[in-house]
Order: C-alpha cells, then structure tokens, then sequence
C-alpha cells in the first residue's frame, strides 16, 4: 500500500494543476489575439489596479501573530533568505556561460531574473506541512522573504543585469520607487486594516485567490501580447524551450541540493530541513510577475517572465514528489 501511495503522489505531482493550464491558454489567446492599441491601454491600466488590489489582500490577509511565533528560529530564516537571495544569484551567474550558448540574451535577463525572486508563501507553507516539517517557520520565512524581496529584488536586478540592456527599466533606485508605490503601500495599507477586515479576509480566502491568480493572467496576457506584436514567437525556436527547462530542471536541482547540504551541515533539526529546502528553492510567480510588469520595459516582459513560470511549474511538480516522499519516510520511523 505505501508504494501504492507512493506512486500516487508522483503521478499527480506531474499533472499540471488548473493555474498552469489557464496560464498556458492565455500565452496561447495572447499568441492569436494580442491586445493592440487603445485596448492594450485599458489592459494595463486594469492590471494595474488588480496587481495593487491583489498586494493590499495579501496585506490584510498576513498574520502578525504568524510572523512573530516563528522569529525565534532566526538562524533557519538566515539560510533561507541567504539561499532565496545570495545562492539563487550566484547560480545563476555561474549558468552563464551555458545559459549564453543556449539562449537568447533577453531570456537570459528573464533567467537571472527569476534568481533574484522571493521565495513562494502558498506552495512553501503546504508543502512543508505535508512533508511534516516546521509549518510555523515555514509561514514566517516565507512572509519574511516576500516582504525583503519587495526591496532586494530590484537591486539585485540592478546589480546582475547591465544598465541600459534592452530589457532594463530604469536604474535600481527608480524600480525600488516604483515598487513601493505599486506593491508595497497596498500591502501596508491592507495590514493597517487588517484588524478591521481582516477576519472578512480570511472567510473569503477563494475571493483573494481569484484575485491572485486573475492578477497574473491578466499580466501575462497583456505582456505577452505586447512581445508577440514586437515578433516573439519568430525569436524563439523550439530547441531553445527545450534548453529553457532543463536549465530551469538544473538550476532547482542545485537549489535543492545546496539547500539539504546547508541545512545538515549546519545541524537543523528534520523539520527544520523540510522547511528550509522547500522555501530555500521555490521562486515566487505570484510576486514575481507583478515585479516584471514594474521593473521592465513592456517589449520584454514576455520573455522575462517565461522561465518565471516554466520554473513555477517544474518546482511544483518536483516538490509535491518530494513532500510526498518526506511524508511517507516521517510516517515509516
């Protein structure tokens, strides 16, 4: 039976969850029927409300009691937030020589874009409650890094990425600006009410996935409409997809790897190193879009934001095995 189980949990670990089955229709509409004009307008103005809207819910919906049962284990958040930002760049300016004889330099930019990424809060947090890990650290790791990233991403973008490159949208300072007023103050304008709507939050939790999700569709849609207008699908040939996700099978490998290596070396408990590999090498889409649409020029997002979500989608697949795995080895002892 637990091999039955077992084998379960792969197979479903490899079916595309629903999202990624919208998100791959949408880059399909975007392909046939880009928005053109004063419609690409309207667009970007309605995904811009939706992306504060969907950082304002994710305000409100943050616990602070979450936060603070977690922050004493400082030294698992350390190595979390070093492997999300200080490994996941390195790695991911080792790959250049590959990357570079692989792909085109704008998808390249989208590479080590995702390596400058925070880490996911959904996926993480379940993930590591499955596997029986930390659950409480794992929240607040999590939360940590998303609201770092807010600040370290852009500079981290700034640093790996030459200014003026094609895809760049401005210098370091100017995206950190951009970024404070388009996600940062919706998110601390929904934490200041949290304690008036935040209850109503919590009981209408698919209204904010709704929200999360349609955010990101909309971006990708308008984004990829905008690349596909500029000629995207006549730059990129089927090889190099295919290049795109091993990279992206090699680059979370390392991840995952380096993560497990940190953590035992270190002497972490195993419920801390469930939790410090599962949020040590996911990467977050949900953040990660909305920092595209502010950070870069709008011919290039397409590109950017493609080994964002090829990378979503393989993380998923592989830790949901991985948890599976975790579980049944802490049910067996």
């Amino acid at each position: 039976m637990s091999a039955l189980a077992r084998l379960t949990a792969a197979v479903r670990g490899l079916i595309p969850d629903s999202f990624t089955v919208m998100l791959l229709c949408t880059v399909a509409l975007a392909s046939v029927l880009p928005c053109q004009g004063e419609t690409a307008v309207v667009f970007g103005k309605v995904t811009t409300f939706a992306i504060g809207l969907l950082f304002f819910l994710h305000g409100a919906k943050l616990s602070r009691e979450a936060m603070v049962s977690g922050l004493t284990n400082w030294r698992l958040h350390l190595l979390v937030l070093a492997s999300t930002f200080v490994m996941f760049p390195l790695l991911g300016l080792a790959m250049k020589p590959l990357a570079t004889s692989v792909l085109p330099p704008d998808l390249y930019i989208g590479l080590l874009f995702l390596c400058t990424l925070p880490s996911t809060v959904q996926s993480s947090i379940a993930f590591t409650s499955v596997a029986r890990g930390n659950v409480a650290a794992a929240v607040c790791s999590a939360s940590a890094s998303n609201f770092v990233g807010i600040f370290v991403t852009p500079l981290l973008v700034g640093t790996l990425i030459v200014q003026g490159a094609s895809s760049a949208g401005g210098s370091s300072l100017d995206a950190i600006v951009s970024i404070v007023e388009q996600l940062l103050l919706p998110f601390l304008a929904g934490q200041f009410l949290r304690p008036w709507i935040g209850t109503w939050v919590d009981r209408h939790k698919p209204m904010l996935k709704i929200v999360d999700q349609g955010s990101i569709l909309l971006v990708v849609y308008t984004a990829f409409s905008e690349s596909v207008n500029e000629g995207l699908w006549h730059k990129l040939s089927l090889p190099t997809l295919i290049g795109l996700g091993v990279l992206c099978c090699v680059l979370l490998a390392l991840a995952l790897g380096l993560a497990t290596f940190a953590s035992r070396r270190l002497g972490f408990s195993r419920e801390d190193e469930i939790t410090i590999v599962f949020c040590g090498s996911k990467k977050s889409l949900s953040s990660g879009v909305p920092m595209a649409k502010v950070l870069f020029a709008p011919g290039a997002l397409g590109m950017v934001i493609l080994p964002v979500m090829l990378f979503h989608q393989i993380q998923l697949m592989v830790c949901a095995i991985l948890a599976a795995r975790w579980a049944q080895r802490q049910q067996s002892t």
